[in-house]
Formats: C-alpha cells, structure tokens, sequence
C-alpha cells in the first residue's frame, strides 16, 4: 500500500467552504483513481488542513497527486495561503 499526505494553508474562514469542497466534488474524484483504498480529511479550525490517501500501489499514488494538483489549481488555488506540501510513500505499518 502507498499514503500521500497533503497539508495546505489557509485563511480559517474559508474551512467551511474548503470542507464542502472535498467532501461534495474532491473526494467523489479521488476515488476515481486505480487502487483507491482510502481518504481522510482533516481540518483543524485554525486555517490548516491535511489529507491521507491510501491506495493499493505507488501508481495509483501518483494519480491521486496528479488529480490534487488539478483540482487544487482550478478549484481552490485562491483559497490557499500558500503552496500545500506532500509526501508519499510505501505504507510500513497498519492495523
């Protein structure tokens, strides 16, 4: 299995907005790439947020940070506060 963690930046009034966004349009997309397992969002109220995808293989890891950065740049690019970070790799332990 391969995580991607995305944490992104912005103003705490557009949490809401933001929180809308993934759940109604981004997570529907995210499941759409090979070998989805899994996505949490989190958001901690006080203008960051973080993201854990968890998918079969690194190929469908690579897909969701592809479709992230898409969908970041038209849809929510304005609503950052600075450019997300991300990090990937094999998954070494779970339960």
């Amino acid at each position: 299995m391969f995580a991607v963690v995305r944490h992104y930046h912005f103003k705490p009034k557009d949490g809401p907005k933001i929180d809308r966004m993934i759940r109604e349009d981004f997570v529907p997309l995210i499941k759409q790439a090979k070998g989805f397992i899994r996505y949490y969002w989190l958001d901690t109220g006080a203008g960051e947020g973080a993201s854990v995808s968890v998918f079969k293989d690194k190929a469908g890891a690579d897909e969701s940070i592809r479709l992230a950065a898409d969908y970041v740049k038209e849809h929510a690019s304005k609503l950052l506060t600075q450019k997300p970070e991300v990090i990937e790799g094999p998954v070494k332990a779970h339960d």
